[in-house]
């Protein structure tokens, strides 16, 4: 499992979105989103910088700030 910053995602439909691109990614990726935080917790098989790239070109910018 592991952390995004996602910057831009300020409604429900925003972390709907979000949610989808990664999921779209990897069908079988669990994700939870803390809009409040701007944060995407993903327990996924692909690697963080594809998630975050994927969620980056859904337009909204992600980076990685934790592992678990």
């Amino acid at each position: 499992m592991y952390t995004l910053k996602v910057e831009k995602m300020s409604c429900g439909g925003c972390a709907n979105r979000v949610t989808r691109t990664v999921q779209t990614l990897d069908p079988d990726a669990k994700v939870e989103v803390l809009l409040k935080d701007k944060l995407v917790r993903v327990e996924s098989a692909k690697a963080p910088d594809a998630v975050a790239v994927a969620i980056t070109a859904a337009g909204y910018p992600a980076t990685q700030v934790a592992a678990v």
